[in-house]
């Protein structure tokens, strides 16, 4: 029997809620009942087999383009057929006895199925769209997920091919010197993309496993999508040649509405939460000002006002990451804002001075409010 299950029960046995008799019963049908698990693997074990996989492709990348010119266009593409079988193949028979080693050869095997499609473009001297490549990539990785359901293949699902499509997109309307106009639809997709992942999840505790990959991939791109949304505001001028009307509206409805979709396919009574970031992210853009690489003084408050709302949002749903993920916006931002504009005005030393005040007692007044959120948030979930 689970170990955090029995500590439930427990607790709802010293709360009065089953009396002795019940909970007996529940402990000997679950020890006739339940299914011996898997063990648990330990940390050194999982860094040994993480590390093992990322050294396994960095070995084969390396061996194969070590030979790879010295390789006729047959024994390249009969060198990549055997990599891939060999991969998945290991990872099938090993699938029993050594599940996590089978779950890293297998997520070998689906990087090496996207790296497989391209060199077989380049074998074969294929003419096609670069996007199409990433495409077909996420539906093998789509066929993985459906035939193994392991967490590598659902995070090679993200839609990269989209956003490949749209640079393309661009490339075709001549409008390569376009950057912040090309760009600005591509990079709100993004954010909005990496809040939809991070949202997948609700409720407090664990979540299921799909949507704990999602969670996953929203939490790690969701910085980077971040910076990259106001590093394109801050670069809005236009050059060359611009966007034809329909090409920039039909990006801008992606961008807004793809990722709602996919956050109402998820989980539909909360879809809300999502269409507010649409509405942050369309304030921002008319507040920030055009072809200025320094953020105007509007744009502070705004991301303030960014922070404060993924605080609520974690606060409302229970979800501790979205409570992180705020206060380090809101932290970052003033930290940003005493950089850029108050440290330059003052003399190096109380420049100096004034940093290690906003270290010291900011970022503790901001980890107080932190715990205090956590806190009420846990006293709200307890019975």
């Amino acid at each position: 029997m689970a170990r955090s299950w029995s500590q439930q029960l427990e607790r709802w046995q010293a709360a009065g809620l089953i009396d002795d008799d019940t909970a007996e019963r529940i402990r000997g049908w679950e020890a006739r009942h339940l299914a011996p698990s898997a063990p648990s693997l330990r940390i050194p074990t999982l860094v040994a087999v993480s590390l093992g996989g990322v050294l396994l492709a960095a070995g084969v990348l390396l061996l194969v383009s070590t030979h790879w010119e010295a390789l006729s266009p047959g024994q390249q593409y009969g060198l990549l057929l055997f990599l891939l079988l060999a991969l998945h193949g290991l990872g099938a028979g090993l699938g029993t006895r050594l599940p996590a080693l089978a779950l890293a050869l297998h997520g070998v095997g689906s990087v090496a199925f996207g790296a497989g499609l391209y060199l077989s473009g380049q074998i074969f001297h294929l003419e096609a769209r670069w996007p199409f490549g990433l495409l077909l990539w996420a539906l093998g990785a789509g066929l993985g997920w459906w035939l193994l359901r392991q967490w590598p293949q659902l995070a090679l699902l993200a839609p990269a091919w989209l956003a490949g499509e749209w640079l393309l997109r661009c490339e075709e309307a001549a409008a390569l010197q376009c950057r912040g106009e090309g760009v600005l639809p591509l990079a709100a997709g993004l954010l909005l993309t990496s809040l939809a992942y991070l949202g997948a999840a609700s409720g407090p505790g664990p979540c299921a496993p799909t949507r704990r990959v999602l969670l996953w991939v929203g939490g790690l791109a969701l910085p980077a999508a971040a910076l990259f949304w106001q590093l394109t505001l801050l670069d809005r001028t236009t050059y060359g040649a611009r966007l034809p009307g329909p090409v920039l509206a039909l990006g801008w409805l992606g961008a807004l509405m793809l990722p709602l979709l996919a956050a109402w396919s998820w989980r539909r009574q909360s879809v809300w939460h999502l269409a507010v970031a649409v509405g942050w992210i369309l304030m921002g853009l008319a507040l920030s000002p055009a072809g200025s690489w320094r953020m105007g003084w509007i744009q502070y408050p705004w991301w303030l006002v960014g922070g404060m709302l993924l605080v609520g949002w974690g606060v409302v749903e229970g979800r501790t990451e979205r409570i992180n993920f705020g206060a380090a916006l809101v932290a970052i931002t003033v930290l940003a804002f005493y950089v850029s504009n108050v440290m330059g005005n003052l003399e190096r030393s109380a420049s100096l001075v004034g940093l290690g005040v906003l270290f010291l007692g900011g970022g503790g007044a901001l980890e107080l409010w932190r715990r205090r959120l956590l806190a009420s948030m846990r006293g709200r979930q307890q019975p």
